[in-house]
C-alpha cells in the first residue's frame, strides 16, 4: 500500500503547519492513499493481522521441538511424623530441605498425535532432623519416554490443516479491509467535492440572481415586465441567498466527516481535485472471476469452514468410542550420599502404562453428539456452496455494469457540456427581452440537473472502479494483485 507520511505533508503543505485551518490539495488516489495508511480503521486492521501473525507464530512453535528447565530452588519442610518400630509407633520432627534442577527436550508427533521426549535430573535432599538424618542425592542421567493416545482426537493434525488456512484467511481479510477503505474514501472524498461544487453552483446561481434583479428593477420601472415577473425574480435572489449558505452548511458537515475519517487532527479545508480522467482498460468476467477465487478470504473461509466440520466430526467420533492411552518410559537412575557417587554406575530405570477409559452406559450421549457432528458438517456444505455462487453471482454482475457506468459517465458529460451552453444563450436572450423568466429558469433548472448528474455518474464510475477491486483484489488499472 501506498504510504503518505507526515513528512510529504510538511513539504508539500508547509503553510498548513502554521495556521489554525490547513489548506489540503487532494486527488481521488491520493485520499485512497492516505485513508490506507494513516486513518484509524488501517491501523487498526494492521493490528488485528499483527496479532494473527503473532498467534500463528505461536502455533508453528507447538510443532518444535521444546526445551525445558525445571527446578525447585529449594522446598523447605518441617512437619511431626510418626515412625514404625518394632514395640510401636512413635512420633518424631522432620526437617528437610529438598532441590532439584532438570533439563528436557520434548516433541510433538503431529501423524500420531503423540509426543516423545528426553530429560535429565538431579536431586539433593538435605534430612536435619530424625532418624534419617543425612543428606541423598538421586540422579536420572537419561530419560526417554513417551505418551501415545490410540483412537484418540488428534488435535495436532487437524490444527496444522486449518490454522495455516485461518493465518492466510487474515491476510486476505487485511487487504480486503485496505480496499473497504479505498471504497469508503471514494465515498467521502465524493460527498466533501460534490458539496464544493454545489457551494460554487449556488455562488454563481446567487451572483446570477442578483443581476437578474438588478436588470429586472430597471424594466420594471420602465413598464417592460409586469409587478408579478419582479416579485418572482427578487424571491429567487432570496432563495439564492438561502441555498447558499446551506450548502455551505453542507460543505462543512461533509468535510469534518471526511477529516475524522483521515485521522487529521487539525482542522481542515480540502481543494479536491476533479476524478474526471477515466482509466481504460478492460476487464473479463472469467479473468475477474478467476481472480476473485484466488484472492478472497471467502474462499479461504470456506476451506477452513469445511475443514472445520470435518474435524469436529473426527472428535465426535474418538469421544464416543474407547480412550486409550500408552505410556512408557526408560532410563537410567542412582542414589547416592556423595555427589560424585551419583552419576557412576547407574541401575535401569523402567515404566510401562497401558490407560483405559471405555464407555459402557452413556444413554447414547456419544451418538447423538457424533449425529449432531454429522448435521453440522452436510448444513456447512450447504451453506459453502450457496455462498460460493452468491460470490460468483457478485463478481459477474459488478463486472458487467462496470462498462454500462463507463458509458453513462460520457453520456453525463456530453448533456451537461450542452446544458451549460443552452443556459448560457437563454441568459443571453433574456437580458435582451427576446425570451420570459419562465424560459430562463427552465434552462437554469436543467443546467443544474444536468451538473448534478455528471457528478453522480463520476461517483457511481468510481465506487464501482474501487468495488471492482474490493470483489476481486486485483488492480486491473495497474495489473497486479491487491493481496501481500
Amino acid at each position: 500500500m501506498i504510504k503518505i507520511s507526515k513528512l510529504i505533508l510538511i513539504l508539500f503543505f508547509p503553510v498548513a503547519l502554521f495556521s489554525q485551518t490547513e489548506k489540503i490539495a487532494l486527488s481521488l488516489s491520493e485520499a485512497v492513499a492516505l485513508a490506507q495508511s494513516d486513518a484509524p480503521d488501517a491501523l487498526l486492521a494492521e493490528t488485528r493481522l499483527s496479532n494473527r501473525k503473532w498467534f500463528y507464530q505461536s502455533f508453528l512453535s507447538d510443532y518444535k521441538p521444546q526445551i525445558t528447565l525445571n527446578g525447585t530452588l529449594p522446598e523447605f519442610n518441617r512437619t511431626v511424623e510418626r515412625l514404625a518400630l518394632p514395640d510401636g509407633i512413635t512420633f518424631f520432627n522432620r526437617t528437610d530441605l529438598f532441590t532439584s534442577a532438570g533439563l528436557t527436550l520434548s516433541q510433538n508427533i503431529t501423524k500420531t498425535g503423540g509426543r516423545v521426549f528426553a530429560m535429565t535430573e538431579l536431586q539433593r535432599l538435605d534430612v536435619f532432623t530424625g532418624p534419617s538424618k543425612g543428606k541423598q542425592y538421586f540422579s536420572t542421567p537419561i530419560i526417554i519416554g513417551f505418551n501415545q493416545p490410540i483412537f484418540g482426537y488428534n488435535n495436532l493434525k487437524w490444527n496444522k490443516k486449518i490454522e495455516p488456512l485461518r493465518y492466510e484467511e487474515a491476510s486476505k481479510s487485511y487487504a480486503e479491509e485496505m480496499e473497504n477503505l479505498a471504497y469508503q474514501s471514494v465515498e467521502l472524498f465524493f460527498n466533501v467535492f460534490t458539496e464544493q461544487l454545489n457551494v460554487e453552483a449556488t455562488q454563481l446561481n446567487k451572483a446570477n440572481a442578483d443581476t437578474l434583479f438588478d436588470i429586472s428593477k430597471g424594466r420594471f420601472s420602465v413598464g417592460k415586465i409586469a409587478e408579478t415577473e419582479l416579485l418572482q425574480i427578487e424571491l429567487s435572489a432570496m432563495n439564492a441567498d438561502a441555498n447558499l449558505a446551506q450548502a455551505n452548511l453542507n460543505l462543512q458537515n461533509a468535510t469534518e466527516r471526511f477529516r475524522n475519517f483521515l485521522g487529521l487532527k487539525n482542522s481542515v479545508e480540502f481543494n479536491l481535485q476533479a476524478p474526471t480522467d477515466l482509466p481504460e482498460f478492460q476487464i473479463e468476467t472469467e479473468e475477474a472471476l478467476r481472480y476473485a477465487l484466488m484472492h478472497r478470504s471467502d474462499i479461504t473461509s470456506y476451506q477452513r469452514r469445511l475443514l472445520e466440520a470435518e474435524a469436529n466430526v473426527a472428535e465426535a467420533k474418538a469421544n464416543a468410542g474407547a480412550q486409550i492411552n500408552v505410556n512408557g518410559r526408560v532410563g537410567l537412575s542412582k542414589t547416592a550420599a556423595q555427589l560424585s557417587n551419583a552419576f557412576s554406575n547407574p541401575v535401569d530405570n523402567e515404566r510401562v502404562s497401558l490407560n483405559l477409559s471405555i464407555p459402557i452406559a452413556d444413554w447414547g450421549a456419544g451418538k447423538a453428539q457424533l449425529k449432531v457432528a454429522q448435521s453440522n458438517r452436510e448444513l456447512e456444505q450447504m451453506t459453502v456452496e450457496q455462498e460460493r455462487i452468491n460470490l460468483e453471482r457478485e463478481v459477474r454482475l459488478n463486472v458487467r455494469q462496470f462498462d454500462l457506468i463507463r458509458r453513462q459517465v460520457t453520456l453525463s458529460k456530453r448533456a451537461y457540456d450542452v446544458a451549460i451552453k443552452r443556459e448560457d444563450i437563454t441568459r443571453k436572450r433574456y437580458y435582451i427581452g427576446k425570451i420570459g423568466i419562465t424560459d430562463l429558469n427552465l434552462a437554469i433548472n436543467d443546467s443544474e440537473t444536468a451538473r448534478r448528474s455528471y457528478i453522480q455518474s463520476l461517483r457511481t464510475f468510481w465506487l464501482a472502479f474501487y468495488e471492482i477491486r474490493r470483489v476481486t483484489l486485483f488492480d486491473f488499472e495497474k495489473g497486479k494483485a491487491l493481496v501481500k
